[in-house]
């Protein structure tokens, strides 16, 4: 066919450079890609029941040559509509068949993407590319030396270009290499007559025989730190450190010459000693106290041979710090959540698409897999929100529109497009009595999170945080990046949940009334009760019911706790076979939510002077769905996050009407308002003695202790520590309290630019100033704070004011009803500790449970209800 239709066109053609997004994985506005068949199962209603019907599409990827998005089959003419753009490179790939006795290789570099580390299972393609003239889909085979130049330029750059979607997602992790430490050369060793036997070590201060160091200075056997759940050492290699100074130790049970035991982990480590002068590799763990980090020893074995050690004939008897990671990494299994040890049943269909796991997104998909089981997000973006008429109504590039966005992948999740067992064959599809696979493939939320997490730093990096670290090692959190299969702290399903019902909220802004989100707000009211018998109320807006477990209430806490002592005088640890968990109702953490609560040195207005006030909280409405948060952690000396190893027995239906709030009851007299005299004598700097007590327990200096206190208004433990950690090195920190210094000319330069920034945000400087007191100097949590405060901007101190605010203000127009609720699913995490571990959610699907773990979705026998960390519950309309 002539060339003339595509010279035609060449205006509308360009060559992208080196910044442009280049889209050709996935399709922007479904979930097609260039191997994906568009339609391999499509489902149509039949007798009320979703009947499978298959359907081969063409398949494949159309980008545009113009915007370089792409598109699938049943898409690009949508694009063609809207813009005009006429010329598209389709890209086709076909899967290359592999040989089944292809070993798999085991890693053994904590990377992924690299060689040595995580295999990323990519298959192979061959790959075909035409260009492609709409409306009427004239094809021209490429390459062609026919097709013109500008065409051939712009093809070759995009074939030649990482996708944005590779670019987006982070394709290699590693961790952190290590550097070779700087004491290894000058280290001082000791002739102490200590020679370590090449097996029996046993800790010199405890009876531990398992994560043991040996001290290259003095020849000390010591066993490690403790874990964060409480596992491994008692400390005794680090406090042994703190006393002498003596900066290296190495892991015994790690060094080897055998390169087969290494598992080709090694470094390569010249030996100099009068014994011997060859060249051995062998592994080994080194830890530098003063450095701070896993380091290398390049004379570690002329150190070993120093207390008697020939490392050439030691036996790897222990995992490092890198291969115990790799462990915990490759061994999270779909059995290691098998319930009561039988297979789980998976199921297709509509409503059951599993969400590929994007390497630590598992918190945003178990979430979303919740959020879209709701009838507020399914009618919101599925039943009542058409693909096509969002993307005509998206900006010119679709990807970065949230409304978008989270069409397409309601659309991908609810329609059952892409929920079907993979076929071995490509080129036939699947049947339910198959017995090819048990799997489906899922879809990944790219772009969805790209665009969900670009105002959030946390969540815009597939990288933990460097603080949340992973298993049993011997070094600092701060100093090791760890990789991580859908591993995240405990708080991030709840943290994405909050943010995500914001970025909702937001983007349904102009029209309230079909903002989904709404279904999860209600009001709290809190009663404060002042001992001259005065109130005050406040009231705020909140998403979840955020829940204190009270252990107290446990149900075998002695056998628990008795258990526990025991292991402790053998210096053992429970085994997670033996362990007995305490139980706690639900009720009893309901009911802990609502009982009175004592607030000390609470200024009264009505008395002029600091007093004990009783607080007691309510809700004012009750929403269509209600979300429980247990607070399954808690914070432990030195400021160590715990996670509470403890069961939640929680019922299907519960009702939670006697915690409705009935605000002013007639007699009551609310607390005046605090004049400026009042205002004065309140502010005058007097730190929580209860506050500062908790603070320097941890091992704070008193005075700084009292400074966090009086900086953060008393608000609370963790608001102290926040600004605590962050004035550690003011330059004023040490200078003693001014029983004078008031407001903002007391402030640091760090908090008066925190001041200012929110001033900016049209906030008055008093209320920019009590807000950030009130959370710790956290600008985002300040800003929270005035929108849920809304009495904030009243002259008077957040704990001496009255609210009389109008309770429209704060929950008028929010969804109400009675308030009896069911179980409609619950999101658990997986793991010993907030800092490792793994989200799935359980869902109430059709009348039977259903569990998604990322891509894989199956029948739940026996879900475990009482292992929640967020529950969701539906109203029940009578």
């Amino acid at each position: 066919m002539s060339m003339e239709i595509v010279r035609s066109h060449l205006s509308r053609v360009k060559i992208p450079g080196p910044s442009t997004r280049i889209f050709k994985q996935e399709c922007c506005v479904s979930f097609d890609t260039p191997v994906r068949l568009g339609s391999w199962k499509v489902y149509e209603l039949e007798d009320a029941c979703f009947k499978p019907l298959f359907t081969k599409s063409e398949g494949g990827l159309y980008i545009d040559l113009n915007s370089f998005l792409a598109f699938g089959k049943d898409y690009v003419a949508w694009n063609f509509e809207k813009t005009g753009n006429p010329l598209y490179l389709h890209i086709k790939q076909t899967g290359k068949k592999i040989g089944e006795d292809r070993p798999s290789k085991k890693p053994t570099l904590l990377a992924i993407g690299l060689e040595g580390g995580f295999d990323n299972n990519e298959p192979e393609y061959d790959e075909t590319h035409n260009i492609v003239v709409l409306p009427e889909y004239i094809t021209f085979p490429f390459p062609s030396v026919q097709l013109p130049e500008k065409i051939r330029m712009t093809v070759d750059t995009i074939l030649r270009a990482d996708g944005a979607e590779r670019k987006e997602q982070v394709a290699v992790w590693t961790a952190d290499k290590k550097i070779t430490s700087a004491f290894a050369e000058n280290l001082p060793q000791i002739d102490n007559g200590v020679t370590v036997p090449p097996s029996g070590w046993k800790c010199s201060k405890c009876d531990k025989r398992e994560n043991l160091w040996l001290n290259l200075t003095d020849g000390m056997i010591l066993c490690g730190r403790k874990n964060w759940d409480g596992t491994g050492g008692n400390d005794h290699a680090v406090e042994h450190f703190k006393e002498t100074g003596y900066p290296l130790a190495v892991k015994l049970g790690t060094v080897t010459a055998d390169l087969e035991q290494a598992g080709g982990t090694f470094s390569s480590i010249s030996c100099n000693c009068s014994l011997s002068r060859i060249s051995y590799s062998f592994i080994s763990d080194v830890f530098s106290y003063s450095e701070d980090e896993s380091v290398i020893d390049p004379l570690l074995a002329q150190h070993l041979q120093f207390f008697g050690i020939d490392f050439s004939s030691l036996q790897k008897t222990e995992m490092t710090t890198a291969e115990r990671e790799l462990d915990q990494n490759t061994s999270f299994d779909w059995n290691r959540i098998q319930e009561s040890g039988h297979d789980l049943v998976p199921v297709f269909g509509p409503g059951y698409t599993g969400l590929v796991n994007l390497g630590n997104s598992c918190y945003l998909a178990a979430t979303m897999q919740v959020m879209f089981s709701t009838r507020s997000f399914c009618s919101r973006y599925y039943m009542n929100q058409h693909l096509k008429s969002s993307f005509e109504i998206a900006p010119a590039d679709p990807t970065v529109d949230l409304n978008m966005q989270l069409t397409k992948l309601a659309h991908g999740m609810l329609s059952g497009k892409y929920s079907f067992p993979v076929s071995e064959n490509e080129d036939t599809p699947s049947s339910e009595t198959s017995n090819a696979t048990k799997e489906q493939e899922g879809i990944p939320p790219r772009m969805f999170k790209s665009v969900i997490a670009a105002s959030h730093p946390e969540f815009s990096s597939m990288r933990q945080q460097e603080e949340n670290v992973l298993g049993s090692f011997d070094a600092s959190s701060q100093t090791l990046k760890k990789l991580h299969i859908g591993i995240k702290t405990l708080n991030d399903a709840l943290e994405f949940f909050l943010h995500f019902l914001d970025q909702v909220e937001r983007v349904n802004s102009r029209h309230p009334n079909l903002d989904p989100s709404r279904c999860f707000k209600f009001g709290i009211e809190e009663r404060i009760l002042c001992s001259s018998g005065k109130v005050a109320y406040n009231k705020r807006n909140d998403y979840i019911l955020s829940l204190n477990i009270p252990l107290h209430e446990a149900k075998e806490l002695e056998a628990f706790n008795k258990l526990n002592v025991e292991k402790n005088l053998e210096g053992e640890d429970v085994s997670s076979k033996e362990i007995v968990r305490p139980r706690v109702p639900l009720e009893a953490c309901l009911a802990n939510f609502a009982a009175p609560e004592e607030i000390h040195d609470f200024f009264s207005t009505a008395l002029n002077a600091k007093t004990t006030a009783i607080k007691t909280a309510g809700l004012t409405t009750f929403p269509d769905y209600l979300v429980l948060h247990m607070r399954k952690f808690l914070m432990e000396a030195g400021w160590v996050p715990k996670k509470l190893d403890v069961y939640v027995d929680v019922p299907d239906i519960i009702d939670i009407s006697h915690m409705r709030s009935k605000g002013l009851q007639p007699g009551e007299d609310l607390l005046p308002e605090a004049g400026a005299d009042d205002e004065v004598q309140s502010s005058e700097p007097v730190a929580n003695p209860e506050i500062v007590a908790q603070l320097v327990s941890m091992g704070f200096n008193q005075l700084h202790c009292e400074k966090a206190s009086i900086n953060t208004s008393n608000a609370g433990v963790e608001e102290a520590m926040n600004w605590l950690l962050s004035h550690m090195d003011d330059a004023d920190i040490d200078a003693p309290i001014s029983r004078t210094a008031q407001g903002s000319n007391a402030l640091s330069s760090d908090d008066r630019s925190k001041v200012d920034m929110l001033i900016t945000f049209g906030f008055s400087e008093d209320v920019a100033l009590k807000a950030l007191k009130a959370t710790g100097f956290d600008v985002e949590k300040a800003t929270d704070w005035i929108f849920n405060n809304p009495q904030a901007s009243s002259p008077t101190d957040m704990d001496i004011t009255a609210s009389s605010s109008n309770p429209a203000q704060v929950d008028g127009g929010l969804p109400d009803g009675e308030g009896k609720y069911k179980l409609l699913g619950f999101v658990s995490h997986i793991g010993t500790s907030t800092q490792c571990g793994h989200y799935v959610a359980h869902i109430l699907k059709e009348g039977r449970w259903v569990i998604f773990n990322d891509a894989k979705v199956g029948v739940s026998t026996n879900p475990p209800k009482d292992m929640g960390y967020l529950y969701f519950f539906e109203r029940i309309i009578p």
